[in-house]
């Protein structure tokens, strides 16, 4: 088997391993007088139903397992995902928009509020939260504006704002983030999450609408000053803050909601751990390097390649063959106008460290098949790469400086494209170095 094979089909497998479908049958188990979550008992009346709701790329797939576990147990609910579903025959779905929140985003932050204040002290919940929540569902404090939010929103991802510093700011300017969607229902509940976050915080996945917020008004100023945009944002926006430092408007809940449980049942570990066990069964070493690879995906690519360099150079720290494994969510600070995302680039600059260089492959890829602004989940590459690159006369430093990896890769042939995979537990990065001649 090829190295380029043997990284796709390492990646798939891990795909497979962190489906919706997969995580919820490991996790959730119903019973005559009690729902049981990763071993976590939570008493019901005898045959009691249960409500399902949920939001995040996650959660239409998350919600076809679910009814397919609890069946006649369910007495409805709805979830929100950015894309249309079907094939669920108890569950509403509602279509919102992803990464900038639009109107079907607080249809759908007010569609749930109704939903969850109509259940009653001896209702049970299931909420199923998964990346992509933050634009999902959505409904500005006043005075903010949904424009205002959009313009605020652009700026924190054109600017490479690290997620969990962008949900600090995004939990302080909304109705719904930060506990408040939580705040919402009066009926016990259970929040089942699938992490997109590196260290899994539940305050900062989906912007923890049903978790305490630790963060303050302060906070989100003092990120905003930070990468220089406080004077960027919208009137409203800013009024907002200064509203909230001043005490005027009340700060996020800070108290643990005794109502509502929370179980992480899918993370970016999980994931990097099906890919080890799929590489060793494919008859190579695998390490996993890290789960919270971050920072400027060009600079994590060269990073990454130097490892391979020293493995073909001097068999240290591993001997080839051998895979190596990273996970996380680097960022790409955008110059140009072109296409791509995270990985795509990471790859763009990883072939301009290996160019031609034999027996070492790299491969990056979201979990949730979507990079970017474009509709590949990432690409991979190898000497095999640069070649076709050279042929086409494709100069590598042009595309990246107009982040522009997506039309370099299509060219190339190295795109990977698997479409929606209904999950999201961020990214996967391979580097396999093959013995001399592989």
């Amino acid at each position: 088997m090829t190295l380029r094979n043997a990284a796709i089909e390492i990646y798939r497998d891990a795909l497979q391993a962190v489906s919706p479908m997969s995580l919820i049958r490991g996790s959730l188990k119903i019973e005559p007088d009690r729902l049981r979550v990763q071993g976590t008992a939570y008493p019901l009346r005898r045959g009691q139903g249960i409500h399902v709701f949920g939001s995040g790329k996650a959660a239409i797939e998350s919600a076809k397992a679910v009814e397919k576990i609890l069946g006649d147990r369910i007495a409805g609910g709805l979830v929100v995902s950015s894309y249309e579903g079907n094939g669920l025959e108890k569950i509403e779905t509602f279509q919102s928009s992803h990464p900038v929140p639009t109107q079907k985003s607080v249809q759908a932050a007010d569609l749930l509020i109704h939903k969850l204040s109509a259940l009653s002290d001896d209702d049970f919940y299931i909420y199923l939260l998964s990346g992509g929540s933050s634009s999902l569902v959505e409904k500005p404090a006043y005075p903010v504006t949904l424009n205002a939010l959009q313009k605020t929103i652009q700026l924190l991802l054109r600017n490479a704002v690290p997620i969990e510093e962008m949900n600090v700011v995004r939990k302080h300017l909304s109705l719904v983030k930060g506990g408040k969607l939580g705040s919402a229902a009066r009926a016990k509940g259970v929040v089942l999450v699938v992490s997109d976050v590196i260290g899994d915080g539940l305050d900062t996945i989906g912007s923890g609408p049903f978790f305490r917020d630790p963060s303050s008004y302060q906070d989100a100023q003092d990120i905003l000053f930070r990468y220089g945009l406080w004077q960027r944002l919208p009137a409203s926006v800013k009024a907002l803050i200064a509203r909230g430092l001043a005490g005027v408007v009340p700060e996020t809940p800070k108290a643990k909601n005794a109502n509502i449980g929370h179980h992480i049942i899918g993370n970016n570990l999980h994931l990097l751990k099906k890919a080890k066990e799929k590489a060793e069964a494919l008859g190579l070493a695998a390490h996993i390097m890290s789960s919270r690879l971050r920072g400027e995906a060009k600079e994590a690519a060269k990073a990454i390649v130097s490892m391979g360099e020293e493995i073909l150079g001097t068999r240290q720290p591993f001997a080839p063959p051998v895979c190596l494994l990273f996970g996380g969510e680097t960022t790409v600070t955008v110059q140009g106008t072109g296409k791509g995302g995270r990985n795509q680039e990471m790859c763009l600059a990883a072939l301009r460290e290996i160019r031609g260089r034999k027996n070492i492959l790299f491969l990056s890829a979201g979990s949730d098949g979507i990079d970017g602004n474009s509709d590949a989940a990432g690409a991979i590459i190898d000497c095999e790469s640069h070649g076709r690159a050279c042929a086409l006369e494709l100069n590598m430093e042009d595309y990246l400086s107009r982040n522009d990896s997506y039309a370099f890769f299509r060219q190339t042939g190295d795109l990977i494209i698997t479409g929606p995979t209904g999950t999201n537990v961020m990214d996967i990065t391979l580097l396999l170095i093959g013995k001399e001649g592989s």
